[in-house]
């Protein structure tokens, strides 16, 4: 199936880029914590996360189909003085061999130097894909998620909404931060865990003209592993380090403490004890020499927990909206009012 090209709006495209992409300085003031090498261009780009643009699509006449869908827009920003005669893409989400060409951007008709294509893409995608330049094949210069494939070759890659595959942790530390997480967050004590239980089975009764889009059972907590695997994909790439280094850190604690089981299957007694030593900023047997701040490491990955459970469910976490679900039941809060269908019951909100 050939993928649908949306129109192309010239002043959407400059509203979602110049902003990040029309800066003057040259100083590389957006490279935290080195995520990029010396004289890459993207640390003087102000969030080059944002790139594609990843955002809510909706046909006026098809309105109940293109829920399903994002609309995804490649941008090309060329700097030098000489324009390139043709810009396209190709990628997995379309025939390879079929390159789509980019649209050049014009602002009173005049060439602004960017060259974008809007497509409508399924949700709960991953994708590859490159640019081609006058014939010469390239990564997308902005944005920085890449994947080496199995040949040994890099391309660049995006997600759509709603993605459930790991990008950015290993699967150790994909568990690992699972049981951790399960320790910051109420879903898994007696009586979180028999809500969610109740929760979900629910969903599973109703009929499927009334199922939430997306609502199924994850191993772990409501998503959260897999909001924040999204979530140091892009808006918190810069922590990715944080993270890779503390969760090898405790891998390695617990493991000294405990060397006949694997991290993921110790006790609660063992995280519990952990979780306090670290909320304390003393953890013996830690690494202070590759990083000085266990606390520091607590208190991020708190907040990207907590916000995992009770942001929307299109960022990764909050699985059928079970984290609104678990304040509704306690709080006067309908928050089906507020959110698009098939979530809630807004006609007029798109996410």
């Amino acid at each position: 199936m050939q993928t649908r090209i949306i129109n192309t709006d010239h002043q959407y495209v400059l509203n979602h880029c110049t902003k990040y992409l029309a800066r003057s300085n040259p100083d590389f003031r957006h490279n935290y914590n080195s995520q990029f090498s010396v004289g890459d261009a993207r640390g003087q780009i102000c969030e080059v996360w944002r790139f594609p643009i990843i955002d809510s699509y909706v046909d006026r006449d098809d309105q109940e189909s293109t829920a399903n869908f994002n609309r995804v827009t490649f941008v090309y920003f060329s700097l030098n003085s000489d324009l390139p005669k043709f810009v396209g893409v190709v990628g997995t989400f379309d025939k390879l061999y079929r390159s789509i060409p980019l649209n050049e951007i014009t602002f009173l008709g005049e060439p602004t130097g960017y060259y974008a294509i809007s497509l409508a893409i399924p949700k709960g995608e991953v994708h590859t894909y490159k640019f081609i330049v006058d014939g010469q094949v390239i990564l997308d210069p902005i944005n920085p998620q890449q994947k080496i494939l199995d040949n040994g070759q890099t391309w660049s890659q995006f997600f759509t909404h709603f993605s459930t595959e790991i990008l950015s942790l290993q699967t150790w530390e994909a568990k690992l931060l699972e049981r951790i997480t399960d320790h910051i967050l109420p879903f898994r004590t007696e009586e979180g865990q028999r809500f969610l239980d109740f929760y979900y089975n629910s969903l599973d009764r109703q009929s499927k003209d009334n199922q939430l889009l997306y609502a199924y059972r994850f191993d772990q907590s409501i998503g959260v592993v897999n909001f924040i695997d999204k979530l140091l994909s892009k808006e918190e790439r810069h922590h990715l380090v944080d993270y890779k280094i503390c969760l090898d850190i405790v891998d390695k604690l617990l493991r000294q403490r405990n060397p006949f089981l694997e991290p993921g299957l110790m006790s609660k007694e063992m995280y519990s004890e952990l979780y306090d030593q670290l909320w304390s900023g003393n953890v013996p047997g830690w690494d202070y020499g590759r990083y000085n701040n266990p606390q520091y490491f607590l208190q991020l990955l708190r907040r990207h927990a907590f916000t995992g459970a009770f942001s929307h469910p299109k960022y990764g976490g909050n699985a059928g909206g079970a984290g609104w679900a678990y304040l509704a039941e306690r709080y006067p809060f309908n928050w089906r009012q507020a959110i698009e269908v098939p979530l809630g019951t807004n006609p007029d909100y798109r996410g």
